[in-house]
């Protein structure tokens, strides 16, 4: 038919309503609504075949070591002659190193080893969280009989020539879902983990790393304190001296601010749900953000008021706030939405100055990462791809597929960093998706 037959010489193909049209066989379908066992064509299936066709393609040009840098004339051969001539400054030269080498990582499995055979690779990871050194990650693990339970994964064994690392698990389990953590240092020898518990009744715990060790269970110190806290969505942990031993849940409609040592609670009322925060370092603030989309700070020092005087600084999303990242010097404001948004903030101007793109999310409550010394920022979207971008310009610098076919439950859960395992460790990135944990690192 010539008609059809030129449908195929046209750029875009008339979408036409209950109908699909396969450019294989150049036609059209009808599509019955919802799923039916006599005719699996529907909507959502031919979506599914073409992400699973477009993942497996990037996963095989990735194994045959096709990717190609993003930026062109981008080579280490180029850089290092700049350097020389003194056309790049020490910072912009190892900026554009480290963009280079994300370019050339290359995907390995990683062998978990652990004390207990029956632990190591018989659930699936849901959230790895590395610690201020890179040392070791907190993971979240799902169990067989429902709920979750958490470990510690050292990674001293995470070396060039072996990839290998061990796993250890504590004793507390918990049957219910898992929210954010935020792992922190309270001194150079000891490392503790906020961990928050949603649904009713929720609560929020804090645990001594030598919980997980390989040593005798028997030795093991219990859980340090927990607070009941229902209908809890986003937990945080204070680091400021002026208002340390503090941490904040964010809850339907207000903000739970508690002092572990005195028990002391803060309440402030809000108009909607807080599903992100972050304490700064340098002034005792709190960020949150909010399903509505808006982001205020609070001034944890003062009493609450009525009213929204409160509220320092104000910035609006247009979708829901499920992510929010401070730079170091406390100027800039990093944050993600459930549009797939992703803008940097000046806090000084209240305004946005940089917006990174590709993102994908719907509903989601995905973490971004931000890596300032590499001048990289990372986040996994709803789509399970991993993506990471120049922070400087905004560039996306690399999209990575899962190693396993996208789903729901299968989105992978992400750690980067340029001295994992320490401060001789291999730089690179980590990623736990199902039972696996793979390191991509540099080449």
């Amino acid at each position: 038919n010539p008609s059809s037959s030129s449908l195929t010489q046209n750029s875009v193909v008339p979408e036409l309503p209950g109908f699909y049209y396969d450019p294989e066989k150049n036609r059209y379908f009808r599509l019955l609504p919802g799923h039916n066992n006599y005719n699996p064509l529907t909507k959502e299936s031919i979506q599914y075949k073409a992400m699973e066709c477009k993942r497996l393609r990037l996963l095989e040009e990735e194994e045959q070591q096709k990717k190609k840098t993003t930026r062109a004339g981008l080579n280490s051969s180029m850089l290092l002659q700049k350097r020389q001539l003194g056309l790049l400054s020490s910072t912009s030269y190892c900026r554009l190193v480290h963009e280079l080498k994300v370019n050339c990582m290359q995907r390995r499995k990683i062998e978990i080893h652990s004390p207990d055979s029956s632990v190591a690779g018989t659930n699936n990871f849901k959230i790895i969280v590395a610690d201020v050194a890179c040392e070791r990650i907190f993971t979240v693990n799902d169990v067989e009989h429902g709920g979750c339970k958490y470990g510690i994964i050292n990674l001293s064994g995470l070396g060039k020539e072996s990839l290998t690392v061990e796993m250890y698990d504590n004793l507390y389990f918990t049957n219910r879902k898992v929210l954010e953590k935020s792992l922190f240092s309270l001194t150079h020898s000891s490392k503790l983990c906020l961990m928050g518990i949603a649904e009713t009744p929720g609560c929020a715990s804090l645990l001594p790393a030598s919980l997980f060790s390989s040593t005798n269970p028997g030795d093991r110190p219990g859980m340090l304190c927990s607070f009941k806290i229902s209908t809890a969505w986003s937990c945080a942990w204070c680091l400021n001296p002026q208002a340390d031993n503090c941490f904040s849940t964010g809850l339907t409609r207000r903000v739970l601010v508690t002092n572990v040592v005195t028990g002391h609670r803060q309440t402030f009322g809000t108009s909607s749900d807080v599903l992100a925060q972050q304490f700064a370092t340098q002034t005792p603030m709190l960020y949150n953000g909010c399903r509505s989309g808006e982001i205020f700070s609070i001034d944890v020092r003062q009493r609450n008021r009525k009213g929204h005087s409160w509220k320092a600084v104000r910035l609006f999303h247009d979708s829901a706030v499920t992510s929010i990242r401070l730079l170091e010097a406390e100027h800039y404001l990093m944050a993600a939405d459930m549009a797939g948004k992703i803008k940097l903030w000046d806090l000084r101007t209240a305004k946005c100055v940089k917006q990174y793109k590709g993102h994908h999310n719907e509903y989601a409550i995905l973490p971004l990462h931000v890596n300032e010394e590499e001048g990289l920022l990372t986040a996994v979207g709803q789509d399970c791809y991993t993506r990471i971008w120049s922070l400087q310009d905004a560039h996306l610098i690399r999209t990575i597929p899962s190693p396993h076919p996208s789903s729901k439950d299968a989105i992978p859960s992400v750690v980067f960093s340029s001295r994992l395992g320490g401060r001789r460790g291999v730089p690179g990135l980590l990623m736990a998706v199902k039972q696996d944990l793979y390191h991509f690192s540099y080449n």
